[in-house]
């Protein structure tokens, strides 16, 4: 597109455009989104004025995956007061999970799901559709925090549970989109490379389907000049739509007789004696029992926010590629794909050719978790230089969506359990962004703690050990930000880990996206 040649109308609609943008006063003030407009307009009638700023400026500030139909109802609001044996708060993947679970282990137990927005709305719908079966945030991470024989547990109970929740799919015709051919970690550096033959020994050790990939061997999976090698986990899970999972689970829990109520914020949990009165916006529910899982969302139960931070990651979609365009990067095997650095990037092919690509930025707001924080313009503009770099081969592309949501980051960065009010209510939080397939774990042994179960998963240290918690304010801001500059200068300094970060490895700590 860059070399058809200006016509006289296109010349002077951008001569237009930047004399209102020079002539009115506005260029020491003009935001970096109106600037892009600018150009993006300009790019309409002069694709020659096209940059990687102008992609994303005309993108719908929303997440594409909850913008497609929905597939089930919006439940109704609570309005009434009501009992239960079972409420669940939170209906994302975790809560999903453990309607449909509780239904399947006792079909007359009452069980009601309650939603501050929409199913789907919070990290459930808004993260890149990573099915992966680590329980653990990845081997290398649970190695170093559990015995080794609890690793082979964990290892053992989370292809268990990948392979569970893939026949559930099918079991039960959740049109979600199952690819299920691993995922690829992209080293994007030399010194990335060098690390390869290590990680692909240690995970094969591990009875891990995981072959090296050379920088021919990547490039001809996936075209782009910024790799030089990488990792093949082909058994480490698949890719799925994230909302028309979570649609279809809700489906199901449905018809399981599982009652839902959307737009209905609970407000508070009192100890009324053998039950727990859940408060809500609409009514009151009287429960024997309660499960909370509220992901990155503060909720009511104010321990887990020593636990847990917020912090946001950004996404962008782009438009559907053209047949040309997959030619020149290849990529036909649809494989999720992340690359090596500390700040990782994300990004994976979708049903109808559009690439989704994410990451990088881990930002921590000490307001915790709003509406406002869902867009950022310099995470977006990163975002979508760093894809133009890694496929230059797209230039022209655009985006159609730009989102944000916040991931409920914890010290290990694997889900973490508790109970409280004497036993009646239980939480799972803490998946640090791999709890799609994570969750349905989650689901089952905080189901299995509230039920007072004692069972192989309840047995688990990582059950039964939190997290180290996080500082209070402001020493949690200032810790945040120091250990965040930390890892870009790692990154900046071919993976070498200053004092701080190896002082962090020693004591189990860290900071992810």
């Amino acid at each position: 597109m860059t070399g058809l040649p200006p016509t006289a109308s296109s010349v002077a609609a951008a001569t237009r455009l930047y004399l209102e943008w020079t002539l009115t006063g506005w260029r020491r003030s003009i935001s970096l989104v109106d600037r892009a407009e600018i150009q993006s307009k300009a790019f309409r009638y002069h694709p020659a004025m096209w940059s990687p700023q102008s992609s994303f400026v005309d993108a719908e500030p929303a997440v594409y995956w909850t913008s497609q139909p929905r597939s089930v109802p919006i439940q109704p609001q609570l309005h009434i007061d009501t009992s239960a044996d079972l409420v669940i708060i939170g209906g994302g993947f975790t809560g999903l999970w453990a309607a449909i679970e509780a239904r399947l282990r006792d079909p007359a137990r009452e069980v009601v799901l309650l939603d501050m927005e929409q199913i789907a709305f919070g990290a459930t719908g808004r993260n890149g559709g990573f099915l992966e079966p680590s329980l653990t945030h990845g081997l290398e991470n649970g190695l170093a925090r559990y015995p080794v024989d609890e690793m082979r547990t964990l290892l053992r109970l989370g292809n268990e549970n990948y392979a569970q929740i893939a026949d559930f799919i099918r079991a039960n015709h959740i049109d979600c989109d199952l690819q299920e051919h691993g995922v690829i970690w992209a080293a994007t550096a030399p010194y990335l490379a060098e690390a390869i033959p290590e990680i692909v020994a240690l995970h094969q050790e591990w009875g891990q389907d995981t072959i090296p990939l050379s920088a021919d061997d990547l490039r001809a999976e996936v075209n782009s000049p910024v790799y030089y090698g990488g990792v093949w986990s082909r058994g480490e899970g698949g890719l799925v739509d994230p909302a028309r999972l979570a649609w279809g689970l809700l489906r199901v829990a449905l018809e399981l007789g599982v009652r839902v109520h959307e737009r209905t914020r609970v407000t508070s949990l009192v100890d009324a004696g053998a039950r727990v009165a859940v408060q809500t916006t609409g009514g009151s529910i009287l429960a024997r029992k309660v499960l909370h899982a509220t992901s990155a969302y503060p909720g009511v139960i104010s321990e887990i926010r020593r636990y847990v931070v917020p912090v946001y990651d950004y996404v962008l979609m782009s438009e559907p590629l053209t047949e040309a365009q997959r030619a020149a990067i290849g990529w036909r095997t649809r494989f999720g794909l992340a690359d090596g650095d500390n700040q990782f990037v994300y990004s994976r092919m979708t049903a109808d050719n559009r690439i989704l690509y994410g990451g990088w930025d881990a930002v921590f707001h000490r307001k915790g978790v709003d509406p406002s924080f869902d867009q950022r313009d310099a995470s977006h503009q990163f975002l979508a230089e760093r894809f133009f770099r890694t496929f230059p081969q797209l230039e022209g592309l655009r985006f159609t969506h730009r989102w944000g949501g916040a991931i409920d980051t914890c010290s290990r960065f694997a889900v973490f359990f508790n109970t409280t009010h004497g036993g009646k209510v239980a939480y799972a939080a803490g998946y640090t962004g791999l709890g799609v397939g994570a969750s349905r774990f989650g689901a089952r042994t905080v189901l299995d703690l509230v039920d007072g179960l004692q069972t192989e998963r309840t047995e688990l240290r990582l059950t039964k050990m939190r997290p180290v918690p996080f500082p209070p304010e402001p020493l949690r801001s200032a810790v945040i930000t120091f250990t965040q500059r930390a890892i870009a200068r790692a990154d900046r300094s071919q993976g070498k880990r200053g004092l701080w970060l190896r002082t962090l490895d020693r004591l189990g700590l860290g900071f992810d996206s």
